[in-house]
């Protein structure tokens, strides 16, 4: 009886330490700011999502508009520089404000929103989740400093609104909710964040959903027993996709300083490069690398997709963002990911579907270097029953796809190889 006494006794002492009423306070105001952040967000991500499949629909029924591709890189270049904004940083400015404390402008949000819908209408071959990342990341920052917080909580509300836009976007508020937290320095988790980074994800993909702006899903069906045989042939492919993401990200940085060397004035620069996608894609003879492609990843799935596409969809992007035109990285990350693993399920005979959903989650680990984002990207858009392949294919990807990345202001704390504490920037 003594002994109860005195455990209670002890709790109660513990009590004050707990300081309940202090985290009830905190989960409040996160509840509150989340879910604010997440309708807000939400509401414009539906309309970014909407916007962006009327300019798809619109080229895709209206060929000849991709003629007007150098005259829009004009205007983009144009708007930028009637804001002031001189050198886009992108997607590197948001990880840096959450880094550094680094200022996001309010006009981040709605350039990226008229801009990337301006690129997908004229046939730019871009993505979009890249440009959501941008406008929430900047929303959140900007309602955070409205609501005069502390800094550290600004960059809680920039997270917040990188999830919520990402979510509204994909439909994969998991995925959303642990990349807004992952991305910025991969190794150290901001898990502050999490209740308010979960909470405007959720939202966010609901109220998008409830103004009819609807994720992405695909079907594996046939996903055959983990084998040893089946084993390495996932290790390769995974392998390979590492070595593909390094392109990826090498050939888009290559662009983009070889555009500038050689052209100087901004104006020239995206004409130019306007000119060459519109001239290549009627050399190439189809569409398919035009936009985000989506049509071309149910393709791949379907093992229909072109041998080389994912090689030409790399070219592709690489141009167009080079020149400064605007958009995202991921949506072709996941396009070349797609295609390359249903080139390799021809060549192996191994089933299209599984290998372009290895693929697709091995190269968005390659690029952005967030494995368990990676892991729950695949979980919500294929479905859970591939998770052994998914699972092994993250993991190499993430380790053999070295210290590059599309960011490269994001940084890696710890080493890939061995137990050690790097803190370095990505290439």
């Amino acid at each position: 009886m003594e002994e109860k006494n005195s455990r209670i006794g002890t709790l109660i002492e513990h009590i004050p330490d707990l300081d309940l009423i202090g985290r009830i306070r905190v989960l409040f105001r996160w509840v509150v700011l989340g879910g604010l952040t997440g309708a807000i967000v939400g509401a414009i991500g539906a309309l970014f999502s909407k916007a962006i499949g009327f300019a798809t629909e619109f080229r895709t029924s209206h060929d000849l508009i991709i003629l007007g591709l150098p005259v829009a890189g004009l205007f983009i270049v144009f708007l930028y520089r009637l804001c002031k904004d001189y050198e886009d940083k992108g997607t590197n400015l948001v990880i840096k404000s959450i880094q550094e404390g680094e200022h996001l402008p309010v006009t981040k949000a709605p350039l990226i929103f008229i801009s990337t819908t301006i690129t997908h209408l004229f046939g730019g071959s871009t993505g979009r989740e890249s440009a959501a990342l941008q406008m929430g990341g900047s929303i959140g920052y900007n309602l955070g400093k409205l609501c005069r917080l502390k800094e550290g909580n600004v960059k809680i509300m920039t997270m917040c609104g990188m999830s919520a836009a990402f979510s509204a976007l994909f439909g994969t508020p998991m995925t959303a909710s642990f990349m807004a937290m992952e991305i910025e320095n991969v190794g150290v988790m901001y898990y502050s964040a999490l209740v308010p980074c979960v909470i405007s994800a959720l939202v966010a993909q609901g109220v998008a959903e409830f103004l009819g702006a609807t994720g992405e899903q695909f079907a594996v069906n046939i996903v055959p027993e983990l084998t040893v045989q089946n084993g390495i042939y996932t290790g390769l492919l995974a392998l390979l996709c590492a070595f593909v993401s390094v392109l990826f990200c090498t050939t888009l940085k290559l662009a983009g300083k070889t555009y500038k060397k050689v052209f100087a004035n901004p104006y020239i620069r995206v004409f130019v490069g306007g000119c060459i996608v519109t001239a290549l894609t009627f050399i190439s003879g189809t569409r398919y690398y035009n936009g985000a492609g989506m049509n071309v990843i149910e393709m791949a799935l379907k093992g229909e997709a072109p041998a080389w596409a994912f090689l030409l969809k790399i070219i592709f992007t690489a141009l167009t963002l080079g020149a400064g035109y605007k958009g995202g990285e991921i949506v072709p990350a996941l396009y070349i990911g797609a295609t390359f693993g249903c080139l390799y399920s021809q060549l192996l005979g191994f089933d299209p579907a599984l290998c372009a959903a290895i693929g697709m989650g091995a190269l968005f680990c390659g690029v952005t270097n967030c494995p368990i984002s990676s892991l729950f990207i695949c979980f919500e858009l294929f479905g859970f029953k591939g998770m052994p392949y998914y699972l092994l294919a993250i993991a190499l990807s993430y380790t053999f796809s070295g210290y590059y990345s599309l960011y490269s202001s994001q940084k890696i704390m710890y080493s890939k190889f061995h137990n050690k504490y790097v803190n370095r920037e990505t290439k």
